[in-house]
Formats: C-alpha cells, structure tokens, sequence
C-alpha cells in the first residue's frame, strides 16, 4: 500500500515540498506518503501555512487542529500537535485535555472547542447561540470563519494520514 516515497521515487511535481518540508532534515513519514498526490500534499501545506497567517492565535489554532484530530482519531496528527502546543508553552492539562477529549479549563479555549465540535457536528449548521457563545468569549465573526478554514485543512490532513497509515 502507499508507499513512503523518497525524493527520488516521488511524482516530479511533489519534490519541490518534500525538499521544502525536509529542509536540511529528513522527509517526515507524512509527507513522504502524501507525495503520491502532488495535488494533495502541496494543496495541504499551502493551507496549513494559510491557517498559521490567520488572525486566531497560536494556541487557539492549536486547538482548533487538535479537536479535529482526535474526533478523526489520528494518532500522527495527536502527537505532531501535542508536541507543537508544548513547544508554544502550553500547559500539560490543556495538552492531555485536548488529546482526551476533555472539557478545557480556560475558558475562553473552551468556548473555542465547543464551536469547533459544533461546526463539525452540524456541518456548519450552528444555531445563533453557539455563535454568540463564540462571540461571547471575545472571538469574531473572522475568527469563526477560520475555524472552518482549519477543519477543512485539517479534515484533508487527518483523513489522508489515515488512509496511507502515515506514522
């Protein structure tokens, strides 16, 4: 099944990312796997690195990503973004909270979970009250929309990592 490619064996048009990814590094297993679709893999790091521009903060992305990885349960996805928290100085609680699929204790974080789930759970479909919920908590109209923006980049990334076993 889907193999890990290296710059070598992967389509012409994926090597230009995985050398960008790799840097002077080696090409994560991800990205080596996501390479037999150049489509696909330069597609989701142009995303990705649209969502790191957005105006939600670091940590509140994080969450955002989080939330959807552990809905789409992967593990790859879990331990990259755990460790991307611990490095933005995020607490062990928020960190196993998040991987648990627990409640968050900042509540501000939490409001942001809770929409982001609701997003997902209603395709979008979210009442007025989840939304002001959101509001509430000092986010914006802006904001909302870009959790959409991650649970899209990241629905593509978690369902691929998945489907070519990506560790």
């Amino acid at each position: 099944m889907f193999a890990a490619h290296t710059l070598d064996t992967a389509p012409e048009e994926s090597r230009q990312a995985m050398r960008a990814v790799a840097g002077a590094g080696r090409v994560p297993d991800a990205v080596a796997r996501l390479a037999a679709s150049p489509e696909l893999l330069t597609g989701f790091l142009a995303m990705s690195a649209s969502f790191e521009r957005c105006t939600l903060d670091p940590v509140a992305r994080e969450v955002v990503v989080m939330t959807v990885a552990t809905r789409n349960d992967c593990h790859i996805c879990i331990a990259m973004h755990s460790g991307k928290l611990r490095k933005l100085g995020a607490d062990t609680e928020l960190v196993a909270a998040l991987r648990d699929r627990k409640p968050l204790a900042d509540p501000r974080l939490e409001a942001l979970r809770t929409f982001t789930l609701e997003i997902l759970s209603t395709a979008g479909g979210v009442d007025d009250a989840a939304l002001e919920s959101l509001l509430a908590h000092g986010y914006t109209e802006r904001n909302a929309l870009e959790v959409v923006f991650g649970i899209g980049t990241y629905t593509m990334s978690t369902l691929a990592n998945r489907l070519v076993r990506a560790t």
